[in-house]
């Protein structure tokens, strides 16, 4: 349709300026007065005509005052004839200067040919047009089946190495041997040994797994293939299959080469899950996938790298050894590797003298590479929007902040009542936080809204933490209880700011007895079985492998370390009510507390 209404477009403007070129031309003798035969005879018997030229049916009749005229005449008759029949006498005749010109240059042949010429242009223009755009739909409809598959490792500006992806020492000393294969392929052969078809690199969102690939065909200085599960996927059957073929197709030409699918689980999902047969067309794909990842020569060196962060919900037999050999795991990056990533991503950034990556890589524990990165986009806008040459540390604290929760939200005005309430509430957290043993040291509290949060306390680890006890969970219940207890103990009532922190009491409490098996009542084992079953994007099926009866003793069991956590809370709220008091004062008059101001108030944190 789009084609069509272009096409049209220009058929209606190749007809308009044609229009106006021949409106110029038949224009361009309307200087002179046009006057009738009758007129010029008058003239001529009354001698006031100097000459008269001749172009075909058209008279140019120059006066003695000066002046010009146009007459017409009959198209087969000459001029003389002409005036013969209206009794003009030789001796009139000879006095005139009757000049013939025969048409030539372009005026004559736009006036003789193109009247005939222009309708069979515009028709041959319009059908040409018409022709093109059915020839485009129909070399769209042939193509409909190639895969979209970007293709890099052409440019040495693209190119990147394993120096420029930070952190993941593990993953690299896997993929090194991928890039060996992809070098010297003869000397694993000669010793029997069969090329790995794929690598399946796992891992949560933002930790480099797409960078890593990348970094693999860099290392190896082959052609990489890119593309994304749902690529191969479209409404119609068999769309998905010939994708893929085309795909490999061009991978064997290229070889050797890498083949990097990312978002597998687009199209690896296991199959028969879904509802209605309404994925006939993805388990196409997905059955060429496995055959051709079967179907490859041992000789033809091509390596599928893929990519997940959903490794639960693959076919189990894309899983198995001939097709991806290899499941490599990239975990988030612990401090040094987040230093590595910092120091990376900074290189480019103009950083003040002071700055201490290493000081941002302790105040960032779960953040993957992409948070990492973005952190530091970040502190380079805010330094920017302050008029700054260089990103200072004010700016990469307060990035910290912005990416975990949000920006501040400084517009949101609370009224006096209302702040006393957030400051009460998040002193709370804090407190209860700091005296009790197993919990990480609070970092910072503040009653400045910021994302969705009206306030928060910030508590980070001191070291990255692999492993967690039931202690340092049920003291994680309490604080995040604290603030509720305290406004109930302050005020005498409770608001709606503790939401969140109920909800994720209880979803804590409840995976300690059904994940983690911490329940001393149920026992040292699992509840409940997720299975995978989609429908407009939510999971909508868990199987339940345990009975009403033990539901009702697993909802008793939650409520049970809920009100542990109350009464321990309750505790030392009113133990150190003082203390609370002091953090609250300050709260209410800067808004903010920093570690070293928190804990010149409230001493130092008990040691476990």
């Amino acid at each position: 349709m789009k084609n069509l209404i272009k096409n049209l477009l220009i058929f209606f403007i190749i007809f308009f300026t044609i229009a106006v070129v021949f409106s110029y031309f038949g224009n361009a003798g309307k200087k002179s007065e046009r006057v009738g035969t009758e007129v010029l005879i008058s003239q001529i018997n009354n001698e006031k005509v100097a000459g008269i030229v001749v172009e075909g049916s058209k008279l140019t009749v120059s006066l003695k005052d000066g002046t010009k005229e146009i007459v017409k005449k009959e198209t087969g008759e000459s001029l003389s004839e002409m005036l013969k029949n209206f009794g003009v006498g030789a001796d009139k005749m000879s006095a005139i200067n009757i000049e013939v010109k025969e048409g030539e240059g372009l005026n004559f042949w736009l006036a003789n040919i193109l009247p005939f010429l222009i309708p069979f242009l515009l028709i041959g223009v319009f059908i040409y047009f018409m022709m093109r755009s059915v020839q485009g739909a129909n070399s769209k409809a042939m193509m409909f089946g190639q895969s979209q598959v970007k293709q890099f490792g052409k440019d040495e500006k693209e190119k990147i190495s394993f120096k420029d992806v930070a952190g993941a020492k593990e993953a690299k000393e896997e993929l090194k041997e991928v890039v060996e294969f992809l070098k010297h392929p003869k000397k694993f052969l000669e010793l029997g040994a069969r090329i790995p078809r794929g690598a399946l690199l796992l891992g949560s969102p933002g930790t480099g797994k797409t960078l890593l690939a990348r970094a693999v065909a860099g290392e190896a200085n082959v052609p990489f293939f890119h593309i994304s599960g749902s690529e191969f996927v479209e409404m119609f059957v068999g769309v998905g299959a010939s994708r893929v073929r085309d795909l490999f197709k061009q991978a064997k030409k290229a070889a050797p080469c890498i083949v990097f699918i990312d978002e597998i689980d687009a199209v690896g999902r296991r199959r028969g899950s879904g509802l209605g047969g309404s994925h006939d067309e993805r388990e196409q794909t997905l059955n060429q996938i496995l055959v051709e990842m079967d179907g490859f020569d041992p000789s033809v060196n091509v390596i599928v790298l893929a990519a997940t962060n959903r490794p639960d919900v693959l076919d189990p037999a894309l899983l198995r050894p001939g097709r991806f050999d290899r499941q490599i795991v990239l975990d988030e990056p612990d401090i040094a590797d987040r230093e590595a990533i910092l120091k990376v991503h900074a290189k480019k950034k103009p950083l003040a003298k002071e700055v201490s990556l290493r000081r941002v890589a302790e105040r960032t524990p779960g953040f993957s590479g992409a948070d990492l990165a973005n952190l530091l986009n970040e502190a380079a806008i805010l330094a920017a929007r302050r008029n700054k040459k260089i990103i200072e540390m004010d700016e990469l604290l307060e990035s910290i902040e912005k990416v975990m929760l949000g920006p501040e939200r400084r517009s949101r005005v609370l009224t006096e009542k209302e702040k006393k309430i957030t400051a009460y509430h998040e002193a709370g957290h804090a407190v209860v936080a700091h005296f009790l043993p197993n919990t990480d040291p609070v970092h910072k509290i503040s009653i400045i809204a910021r994302g969705r949060a009206g306030g928060y306390t910030l508590k980070l680890p001191i070291g990255d933490k692999h492993m967690h006890t039931k202690v340092e969970f049920t003291e994680e219940i309490a604080v995040l209880l604290a603030g509720y207890v305290t406004e109930k103990e302050i005020f005498g009532d409770i608001t709606t700011g503790a939401t969140s922190d109920l909800r994720r009491a209880t979803k804590l409490a409840r995976r300690l007895i059904t994940d983690f098996g911490m329940s001393e009542t149920l026992g040292p084992r699992t509840y409940g079985e997720k299975e995978e079953m989609i429908f407009l994007g939510r999971e909508i099926h868990e199987q339940r492998d345990y009975s009403e009866k033990v539901a009702e003793q697993i909802d008793k069991e939650i409520n049970n370390f809920i009100e542990n956590a109350v009464h321990q809370a309750k505790g030392i709220v009113s133990k150190e009510r003082d203390v609370l008091e002091k953090v609250v004062k300050v709260l209410m008059k800067q808004e903010t507390l920093e570690k070293e101001e928190f804990e010149k108030i409230v001493g130092a944190k008990p040691k476990e």
